[in-house]
């Protein structure tokens, strides 16, 4: 099919039908959910990854985090001020490079993670609920295909020339 037939299709359909305005969708509806959750709890979204992180791999560097949430360096490095001024975590220099500062998880930062995910869960449960186990698992690896042909996309975007 040319691209001037592909580009007709697609004009001619409404948005609402293509992938990725469906995939975006998703992704706003469950940010939407997550964020109204913690927002009860003090929490951002991205706050509420870096515990969920901490608590599941250890102590972490900023970079490290970052790449962990999707988010810059220089944003994590905020994210992580402001939770240790909360005493949510709790940084320190990394034995291995004194530039290096690892975060690790306090006590106040667990137990606010273990109220916090007992609601978030809630929904992750009625996801669950919403499919067959067959469908989950089906659902699971089209999304995960899904976002490997997005990873990949994105390494080869260009950026359009200017006129």
């Amino acid at each position: 099919m040319s691209l001037s037939m592909e580009w007709e299709r697609v004009v001619e359909a409404p948005i609402e039908n293509d992938l990725c305005t469906r995939i975006r969708r998703s992704e706003q509806a469950l940010m939407t959910h997550h964020e109204a959750v913690l927002r009860g709890y003090g929490l951002t979204m991205t706050q509420y990854t870096v515990l969920m992180i901490l608590s599941r791999e250890g102590g972490m560097s900023g970079a490290q985090l970052a790449r962990s949430c999707g988010v810059t360096q220089q944003s994590m490095s905020s994210v992580l001020t402001n939770m240790e001024n909360k005493e949510l975590i709790h940084r320190e220099t990394s034995p291995v490079h004194a530039k290096v500062q690892i975060a690790t998880l306090t006590d106040e930062g667990q137990a606010l993670l273990d109220r916090a995910f007992q609601e978030v869960v809630i929904l992750e449960r009625a996801l669950t609920d919403a499919f067959t186990p067959s469908e989950h698992a089906s659902l699971c690896a089209l999304l995960e295909r899904a976002t490997a042909v997005l990873i990949q996309q994105t390494r080869h975007a260009t950026v359009p020339p200017t006129a």
